[in-house]
């Protein structure tokens, strides 16, 4: 399994659902093309990574299938890791989910970060026959049959990797202690979760230097943050509107819209409050959330809600310009 020294730097990179909402909608084609070209700058501007997540039937088009998005990321990008933040676990069967992962292993010459995770929100599980309550131990078991039929070849054909690194979308300590027990990478910067991932990992036989974690950090980049943040915070708004409603999708309350007000003062209750950072502060930041941490990849969102696309593509050549080995 591959790690970083606890001394050494994480790779940089960027987080993309591919919201289209409707309040600021294009063309969904011509959508998808900005974005891919958007990557592919990122990838020649030497970006560390780029993450692609999941879910369904959002109003806005969030992205639904993230292994078919990558094997598009792959076939524009030559350098950058691509990773999975996640792939719902519980709606797939395992060979279906190791055999689009070797594709995109194979199509990428071995960049794949392949991470998993459980999912919450209800109609998706419906639309796909699974049973939300049984999402952890099926995530658990997903998660470690996708690495045998990958290391064993049980699926052909074969991934570039191997193994081919896998995560875990476990963001609370329950989830650090699956983590460790599977022998995967824990998906999450919250330093609480790395004793207990660690301690999981030795109790379960496997070699705890071997911990290793990753995640996206709730911040984004600007060259004048203060304005930044007022652009954004419309798009914010919608962001966490829209996982609050969709979290709430087929139960019986239904979540309150939070106005952009109370965004601003901070009260998401959902997802921790957004911070717009210059370069310098950000160089900071993540020196910070990483110190002392086991972390490959810290990612942060390329676009909040389909922010306007100069602030997505100045925080793209920020990001790209930032050394964290000042």
């Amino acid at each position: 399994m591959r790690h970083p020294s606890l001394s050494s730097s994480p790779s940089l990179g960027l987080y993309f659902d591919f919201r289209n909402p409707s309040t600021w909608q294009r063309d969904p084609a011509a959508h998808y093309r900005w974005t891919l070209d958007l990557i592919a700058e990122a990838d020649r501007r030497g970006i560390g990574s780029v993450w692609v997540t999941e879910h369904h039937f959002f109003e806005d088009g969030y992205l639904s299938q993230p292994l078919t998005a990558l094997a598009a990321i792959a076939a524009r990008t030559e350098h950058c890791r691509l990773g999975t933040a996640v792939v719902l676990a519980p709606l797939y069967p395992a060979v279906q989910i190791a055999e689009q992962a070797a594709i995109v292993d194979l199509v990428s010459n071995g960049r794949l970060e392949l991470g998993l995770g459980a999912g919450y929100v209800l109609p998706e599980f419906e639309a796909y026959g699974a049973d939300i309550a049984q999402r952890y131990p099926t995530t658990d078991a997903t998660i470690a049959e996708v690495g045998r039929l990958l290391e064993s070849g049980g699926v052909t054909p074969s991934s570039v990797q191997d193994p081919l690194p896998r995560w875990a979308g476990y963001l609370g300590p329950i989830g650090a202690g699956r983590a460790g027990r599977l022998g995967v990478g824990l998906l999450t910067l919250n330093r609480d979760s790395y004793v207990i991932y660690r301690d999981a990992l030795e109790a379960a036989g496997h070699d705890p230097a071997d911990a290793r974690m990753a995640g996206v950090a709730n911040f984004m980049v600007a060259d004048d943050p203060e304005s930044a943040y007022e652009r954004v915070l419309p798009h914010l708004t919608h962001q966490l509107n829209s996982y609050r409603s969709n979290a709430a999708a087929g139960r019986d309350k239904p979540a309150r819209k939070l106005s952009e007000d109370e965004v601003r003062s901070r009260g998401s209750g959902v997802i921790r409050p957004l911070e717009v950072l210059s370069a310098e502060e950000a160089r900071i930041r993540v020196r910070t959330l990483t110190e002392d941490l086991p972390i490959e990849h810290v990612y942060v969102w390329a676009s909040i809600g389909a922010m306007p696309d100069d602030l997505a593509i100045r925080q793209m050549e920020l990001l790209t310009e930032l050394s964290l080995d000042d």
